[in-house]
């Protein structure tokens, strides 16, 4: 397929964000969207074009059944260079997403060949400065209207971009509500999708969370309430004195793309990783005895966020002295330095725009 380009006259664009460090995260869209289109099984009509809301009649599927996915990527850029980090993994995601959801496969390098033009047409809006990214959200919904409960035939996949800052405003440790009230996920469901209802049965625990003054939900497991799974969008680690640990990858978690970075650069540096069930008893004891040394979560928007309290069934447990961890710092320096092409990629896992 050719892709189509619509530009919107120069004259006509919005003024870029003056310290985009400090957005409200995802509050700013660029010029320019990419969007292609699916009925009669087959995708088309791939265009750069203005950034535009679209129009839905009333019974879209998406609208009343949730048939939707979607992804989360970052491009960094350092003066003329711009990179874009493992971004054929999300792609690879999406398409595992949409396979659980009974929506059409997308081409992997077709796709990513699309986000690069896109990226080309919007560079200026691509933030530079440290903290900083240009946040790219590859979205497909369903959009065939009929009531009749069934998949979509037709759907619509876009990409928009969102100068960003750092998803916590400060890099330091996070207060986690640890929840044994509410369940992320349960077996045999959507939890290891990217699909848009999970994010909203997350609502609630995070109001009642904020409301208590944390940032995140730690979400344990549906059967016990006993084994931890994710932390708000995040990822979950736990340092103990001999072995860095993080929950196994079952159909209740996300497979994280930052998740499998991490693991990769701990194991690089001599860092023991085992990736074990871990029950929220063994990390509160933990605590108590100074066994567990550091937790942080990661994620594409926060990357790795340092958690410094866990509470649960009312008490608080702060991780040895509520500071960030020296594991959990070097992790984060070594990710975002490959990330923005300042450390060496021996994994090969940065793609540069030319």
């Amino acid at each position: 397929m050719d892709i189509k380009f619509e530009l919107v006259p120069e004259d006509q664009r919005k003024p870029k964000p003056n310290d985009p460090l400090n957005l409200d995260f995802g509050s700013a869209f660029t010029d320019h969207m990419f969007s292609m289109k699916y009925s009669d099984d087959c995708w088309h009509s791939p265009l750069v074009g203005p950034y535009t809301p679209f129009s839905f009649d009333p019974a879209t599927l998406c609208l009343h059944y949730g048939q939707g996915i979607f992804e989360g990527m970052k491009a960094y850029r350092r003066g003329d260079r711009v990179f874009l980090f493992r971004p054929e993994k999300n792609f690879e995601r999406l398409n595992a997403s949409a396979d659980r959801m009974v929506m059409p496969q997308i081409s992997v390098d077709f796709v990513l060949d699309s986000l690069k033009q896109l990226l080309r047409v919007e560079s200026d809006w691509i933030p530079q400065e440290p903290g900083t990214s240009l946040y790219m959200r590859p979205t497909m919904i369903a959009t065939e209207v009929r009531l009749g409960l069934r998949s979509s035939h037709e759907y619509i996949f876009f990409i928009i971009l969102s100068p960003v800052g750092l998803y916590f405003k400060d890099f330091v440790p996070v207060g986690i509500l640890v929840s044994d009230k509410y369940a992320r996920s349960a077996s045999g469901g959507v939890g290891f999708a990217k699909t848009m209802g999970n994010y909203a049965a997350s609502l609630l625990p995070g109001k009642e969370a904020a409301e208590l003054g944390f940032s995140q939900v730690m979400y344990l497991d549906s059967h016990e309430r006993k084994f931890i799974e994710e932390a708000g969008t995040m990822n979950i680690f736990i340092l103990f004195d001999d072995e860095l640990v993080t929950p196994p990858l079952t159909d209740t978690i996300l497979p994280g793309i930052t998740r499998d970075s991490l693991i990769q650069l701990a194991r690089d540096s001599g860092t023991t990783v085992n990736e074990r069930s871990v029950s929220i008893d063994e990390v509160v004891e933990g605590i108590k005895s100074g066994k567990v040394l550091e937790v942080f979560g990661a994620g594409t928007a926060a990357i790795v966020a340092p958690i410094g309290t866990l509470f649960y069934k009312g008490e608080s447990f702060t991780v040895a002295d509520g500071e960030i961890g020296i594991i959990t710092q070097r992790l984060f320096d070594e990710l975002i330095g490959i990330q923005c092409g300042e450390k060496e990629d021996r994994h090969g896992w940065v793609v540069e725009i030319s």
